[in-house]
């Protein structure tokens, strides 16, 4: 077996509180950064904010669609959200930090995998990491404009 680690990562102009409420909120604000080509409606069934939260979805990517069942952790609350497929294991992470004196955050999105060796492994590793680039930019993108809005709605009030 082999391990394969894909991450994408952004600048947000928005503060890292507020970045992680977003991810964490998956009845209103984790949904909104789920680029619909690839993510089914995400349903919730425990929880609905941060740790102990249980979600469901299923995955479209290159003419397959694959379903998971998530559960939420916090190992560092505020920074660091994972979600992990409770039947593979397949672990996504991610993080939030403060930049430029908390008005802004970088955001990050690494999901950890394993994969079989030889060539089709060698194979399933690039158009893997491929796909997965193209979704979590999009997914930042998403977190960005979302992030951006609720950040300036705040700062007119």
């Amino acid at each position: 077996m082999s391990h394969q680690r894909v991450e994408v990562s952004a600048v947000i102009q928005a503060p890292a509180e507020l970045v992680y409420s977003i991810l964490a909120d998956y009845r209103e604000g984790h949904p909104l950064i789920l680029p619909r080509q690839y993510f089914s409606p995400l349903e919730v069934e425990g929880g609905g904010n941060g740790a102990g939260t249980v979600i469901r979805f299923q995955m479209r990517v290159l003419g397959t669609t694959r379903s998971f069942r998530m559960a939420i952790d916090e190992p560092e609350p505020g920074r660091v959200l994972t979600e992990t497929d409770v039947e593979s294991g397949i672990t996504t992470i991610f993080t939030v930090s403060p930049i430029e004196e908390r008005r802004q955050s970088h955001a990050a999105i690494a999901t950890e995998l394993s994969s079989r060796g030889g060539v089709l492994g060698w194979l399933e590793r690039v158009v893997t990491s491929a796909m997965l680039r193209r979704i979590y930019a999009q997914q930042l993108k998403l977190l960005a404009a979302l992030a951006e809005k609720r950040s300036l709605a705040a700062n007119r009030n």
